[in-house]
């Protein structure tokens, strides 16, 4: 009988690392392709096997990395990708599916959001369990939430370390109008619509962007939610 993709043999690795996460993440990818309720099973079998500690530390790993996408720019990528525009919860979703897609694609989204143009869209771009599978596996193996494990300077000192290998594109920080973003997206505002949809398409998510634009160049930090907790809220 075939082998369904999240049915797994026993799980020799233990240590949770960036090589480590970005490698499941690439076999859960290979194994279930855009079967998003596959690969979240996949992974959370695979956690299950290596032990709390791997799924505590896969589970601060994604939430890092999520942070670390936290970027207007590229919210304004995925507003042009997804048809209705896309809320606050909406890019945490996002944000989990762009990690979803591997390491290659997460990079070179953050250095340059138009490659995102070479990414085939499924699942309206959202993955919001994945945000949850570490916290899951954890909670199987102790009993407890590994977003109440989660220590503050902990989780920063690791996304500090995170951020050292990203390279951010020039203005990603910032957002822009509809009508600004074929300068700035050129090659996703051709793929989803043309310029002509932007020069008539309203802010649908920042209502405050000028006083947005106006507090970062004042190097006013924005105090934006960590996460998502389970079922939608915010935590």
């Amino acid at each position: 009988m075939e082998r369904r993709c999240w049915e797994i043999e026993q799980n020799p690795r233990k240590e949770m690392n960036q090589d480590t996460f970005w490698a499941l993440i690439q076999e859960a990818k290979t194994a279930c392709g855009q079967d998003m309720d596959a690969m979240e099973a996949y992974l959370y079998n695979q956690l299950v096997s290596m032990g709390p500690a791997a799924a505590e530390g896969f589970h601060d790993l994604l939430q890092a990395y999520e942070d670390l996408a936290d970027q207007y720019g590229l919210w304004d990528a995925a507003s042009i990708i997804k048809e209705h525009g896309c809320s606050d919860d909406g890019f945490i979703d996002f944000r989990a599916w762009l990690i979803a897609q591997g390491k290659e694609v997460y990079m070179n989204a953050l250095r340059e959001p138009d490659t995102l143009a070479d990414v085939e869209p499924y699942g309206d771009c959202c993955f919001e369990c994945l945000s949850y599978v570490g916290d899951y596996a954890y909670e199987q193996l102790t009993g407890r939430s590994a977003y109440d494990e989660m220590e503050h300077d902990t989780f920063r000192a690791l996304r500090e370390e995170l951020a050292k290998d990203l390279v951010y594109r020039d203005g990603i920080q910032y957002p822009r109008e509809p009508k600004d973003l074929p300068q700035f997206l050129p090659r996703l505002c051709e793929k989803y619509g043309g310029p002509e949809r932007f020069q008539a398409m309203p802010a649908a998510w920042n209502f405050d962007l000028h006083e947005v634009r106006r507090l970062l160049d004042q190097g006013i930090p924005l105090n934006k939610p960590l996460k998502k907790e389970k079922g939608g809220g915010m935590r």
